[in-house]
């Protein structure tokens, strides 16, 4: 059962953590590349103001963005403004939304996310969170996969090990911290790929933020994941 109220509240968290940290740099810092290829910090604090702004669409029953083309001008047109401007814009956003969520509506109801992907409206508010704690580590800024909450690491593992079940192309692999178990991959009776890691080196190589050297892996080699 989803909890969209906890979600909502540890998004909040996540967001406050973030503009605390970020508070704390300089536009040229700002400037500066991100831990993702093609972007600089600017580029993903400017993802992560419109990203706030196109859910708002999704919970007021509008398309998430216009199109890929608008959605990507957008972040280029913004990712250049000092850092008090990016500052100003997550923050302002992240309210446009928590207005938007705090209205009465039925949670169970199905919404349209990016690329025609669906989603029951509960799940909306993890999905940001999502993206405002991964993000959080792609600005480079010291804060790391090992700092995520410990209820978001096993949650999206989890998320990301279903989203690579059934899919053709990984085999059937067992996941493992030594505490826990996933399965994801084409459909078995049983796993060909056991691959075992901490918390944090698992979620990396799922979410494509660390290339899974720190994985120990047993009845082949790592599988090589999708894109996102």
């Amino acid at each position: 059962m989803i909890d969209h109220a906890h979600d909502l509240e540890s998004l909040q968290d996540a967001t406050e953590r973030l503009l605390v940290a970020v508070g704390k740099l300089d536009n040229a810092s700002v400037a500066e590349p991100s831990l993702l290829p093609g972007w600089s910090r600017g580029h993903v604090l400017a993802h992560l103001a419109r990203n706030a702004d196109a859910l708002v669409n999704v919970f007021e029953g509008r398309p998430m963005y216009v199109d890929a083309g608008v959605r990507e001008a957008d972040i280029e047109r913004d990712a250049p403004r000092p850092l008090p401007e990016q500052l100003t814009d997550v923050r302002e956003s992240a309210e446009r939304l928590r207005r938007a969520a705090a209205v009465p509506a039925d949670w169970s109801r199905t919404v349209e996310l990016r690329n025609g992907v669906t989603d029951t409206a509960a799940r909306v508010p993890f999905r940001r969170w999502v993206e405002v704690e991964l993000h959080h580590v792609d600005l480079g800024i010291g804060y790391t996969l090992e700092d995520l909450p410990a209820e978001f690491t096993e949650r999206e593992t989890a998320f990301l090990a279903e989203r690579f079940t059934g899919h053709p192309e990984v085999p059937p692999t067992r996941l493992t911290d030594g505490t826990r178990v996933w399965h994801t991959g084409r459909e078995a009776d049983a796993p060909e790929v056991t691959v075992t890691g901490s918390p944090a080196d698992l979620l990396g190589w799922l979410a494509g933020r660390r290339d899974g050297s720190a994985l120990t892996v047993a009845g082949g080699p790592l599988p090589a994941l999708p894109p996102l």
